[in-house]
């Protein structure tokens, strides 16, 4: 019996506290402490690297005691409530840090800045991995995984457009940003909850014999078809985060969006075209979740991966030459086709993937897989914060403080923050295309990998109706 409707849009809607909380973080946490609190680029990027460290045991750990837990409500369900609020909370600090320590700065604000977001890191990865392990135990058929991974991602859609509000919500100063972070914690925490409502486990996966910790990995890792989306996955993320880090920058200096401007007869002031910049983009990927849906079960949903990964690098081109805010705009629209079959097809492949890893081990180990994608995927912010401090200091890069708002920036500078708002992305999406060229589990393979699934799945539920007599009797 497959999930009731209000069941998948309830759990679906988790997308938007998901996307809201992690890329609101991902798009400007860089560029609040550095070009609003004034910390050097290096000492950010520097603490990049220590949140890769830290993700290299917090995600394959929350994964594997996602897989192991064992309650009445089921294995996901409780980590997801118990820490929705927790992650608000710590959201919601990360925007507001103590007065003291906005006033000094320094290593002081440096300690607060790396220590809140390994904490919110942490709670974030427990709610959201075991929010997305769901879908491939409560959705085993394709068809159906491609429409409510294409509904995930319509939520998902609505909580970036909360994103891209971000500029016009705090102001060209960041002064009101106390009342984005609550009103993006308690939007966070109630969604999150409604789709804990909305999920349903299967109670009888918890009956089955999980290896230990360095074999569950090792097993993991043993995938060849993991391996590559690993790859894929990576890059995916490495664009996606490279591109929202870099869009504060890339308006004010390259497209030199630095205060009110005549658009088609409108006055739009600087947070309103920034807004515009990042929501245009999210606006043109839902009609793009239409189109890799349809393209996802024509073609498959690797060629499908990989055609979007070639719109979306089509489009940097357009970023990249953008000389102002309607050619930037125009640019960063035709890029959202793209970046909606980046956003809802990935998971299609990894559950795939999972339901493989069944056949070979004969459980269902999505916290593991999740987990450790999670790791490597997290990598991208250290990529991107290496990659950003390296490029911005090397270019000669001028912050803004609170007597230059807009300092004049070097002609290096500014094709520096070009590259890396354009350029390298799509250097990604073409590493990303020969990793997916590769990916072994698509066509025949395939085919007999779904036909073991579902025999394991008679088998499991024959087995529990066995059980259920002899339990009452």
């Amino acid at each position: 019996m497959g999930l009731a409707p209000w069941r998948k849009v309830l759990y679906a809607a988790g997308s938007i506290g998901v996307a809201l909380s992690y890329q609101t973080f991902s798009a400007y946490i860089q560029f609040f402490y550095i070009d609003i609190l004034g910390l050097k680029a290096h000492v950010v990027g520097l603490g990049w690297s220590l949140y890769g460290l830290w993700n290299a045991v917090n995600d394959p750990l929350s994964g594997y005691l996602s897989d192991n837990t064992r309650t009445r409500w089921g294995r996901r369900r409780p980590w997801i409530a118990g820490t929705c609020i927790p992650l608000g909370l710590l959201f919601y600090l990360l925007w507001v840090p103590p007065a003291p320590l906005t006033a000094t700065g320094g290593t002081p604000l440096f300690v607060y800045f790396i220590v809140v977001v390994l904490i919110f890191d942490l709670l974030w990865t427990l709610s959201a991995m075991n929010w997305t392990s769901l879908l491939p135990e409560m959705i085993p058929e394709e068809q159906e995984r491609t429409f409510v991974s294409a509904l995930r991602e319509f939520f998902s859609i609505v909580g970036l457009m909360g994103v891209a509000l971000v500029p016009f919500l705090v102001g060209p100063d960041w002064a009101r940003r106390p009342a984005m972070a609550g009103a993006y914690a308690v939007i966070t925490c109630g969604v999150l909850g409604l789709s804990v409502i909305g999920s349903r486990e299967d109670l009888t996966v918890q009956q089955e014999r999980q290896p230990a910790l360095i074999p569950a990995i090792q097993a993991t890792f043993r995938s060849l078809a993991f391996r590559w989306f690993l790859v894929a996955s990576l890059h995916k993320e490495f664009i996606f985060i490279m591109l929202a880090a870099m869009m504060p920058f890339y308006a004010k200096y390259a497209l030199r969006i630095q205060g009110p401007a005549t658009v088609f007869g409108a006055t739009l002031d600087t947070g309103t075209q920034n807004s515009l910049l990042l929501g245009l983009a999210f606006l043109l990927a839902l009609p793009g979740l239409w189109i890799w849906t349809v393209v996802a079960k024509r073609a498959g949903a690797r060629r499908a991966w990989q055609a979007a990964h070639g719109a979306f690098a089509l489009a940097m081109v357009f970023v990249f030459l953008a000389d102002d805010f309607v050619e930037g705009a125009m640019a960063t629209a035709l890029a959202g086709i793209g970046l909606a079959g980046l956003l809802m097809l990935p998971i299609v492949l990894l559950s795939d993937v999972i339901d493989e890893d069944e056949t070979v081990t004969g459980a269902r180990r999505e916290g593991v897989f999740f987990g450790i994608n999670g790791l490597i995927i997290r990598l991208a912010f250290t990529m991107q914060g290496l990659t950003t401090g390296l490029v911005l200091s090397l270019t000669g890069y001028i912050s803004s403080t609170a007597a230059t708002l807009y300092p004049v920036q070097p002609a290096s500078a500014v094709l520096g923050i070009r590259a890396l708002t354009a350029g390298v992305p799509m250097a990604a999406c073409l590493v990303a295309i020969w990793a997916l060229q590769r990916y072994p589990l698509h066509d025949r393979r395939l085919a007999d990998v779904r036909s073991a699934c579902e025999a394991l799945r008679r088998a499991r539920a024959e087995a529990a109706g066995k059980a259920a007599p002899e339990a009452g009797s």
